[in-house]
């Protein structure tokens, strides 16, 4: 009964370390290949790179934070959605209100997307130092999302953003003034996050190996 037991714990790591290896290989090729074809989020690729090169951590997926202005065709249907406009930094009233006087279809939003990330881990312990580094660096939302033998999924999330609709068919809702604060609202935040993003990865470098 001793050496079955055994013999199914044994079974259990040998799958669960083949389903880390084989899912690991993948993200990693995935994100050489983002990497070299200029598609990786820039703003990621010192935390990816990093937690890439360790042991038992691997990156799924992920996005740094943008401003954007998302065109909506059926109201607030998101499956009718495409992006009018989409910037990974700061933006200019200049940009933003040269886009909106743009051709556009339905509504569109004028939008503050946080920083996303999914973090895998082998095990529940390496998991916990995920949201254990998320703590430190003061990210708030974070939890598992996977939870299997050999593959536990982190996601991480800022919760700096921002969404309201500026322009409905061929007609600007906002003001420029309006639209002038929502312009340095948002570029604040974007910093912000930004920033907590830095030291996520500094956190990231201390805990996981």
């Amino acid at each position: 009964m001793m050496k079955e037991k055994k013999s199914d714990e044994r079974k259990k790591t040998l799958l669960a370390e083949s389903r880390f290896a084989m899912v690991t290989k993948m993200h990693r090729g995935t994100f050489e290949k983002a990497k070299e074809e200029g598609k990786a989020d820039e703003l990621l690729l010192p935390l990816c790179g990093f937690v890439a090169k360790t042991r038992g951590y691997f990156t799924s997926s992920g996005c740094a934070g943008r401003i954007m202005l998302l065109g909506l065709r059926k109201g607030e249907d998101k499956k009718g959605s495409y992006f009018h406009r989409k910037w990974h930094r700061t933006v200019s009233l200049e940009e933003v209100l040269e886009a909106l006087g743009e051709e556009t279809e339905g509504e569109v939003w004028f939008k503050l997307d946080p920083f996303i990330l999914h973090i895998g881990a082998k095990d529940l312990e390496g998991a916990e130092k995920i949201l254990g580094a998320m703590k430190k660096a003061g990210v708030k939302r974070g939890g598992i999302t996977v939870a299997k033998p050999g593959k536990f999924l982190v996601e991480l999330q800022g919760s700096q953003s921002m969404s309201l609709p500026v322009k409905k068919g061929a007609e600007i809702l906002a003001d420029e003034r309006l639209l002038k604060f929502l312009v340095e609202k948002a570029n604040k935040k974007l910093q912000w996050n930004y920033e907590r993003l830095k030291r996520l990865e500094r956190e990231f470098r201390k805990e996981l190996k």
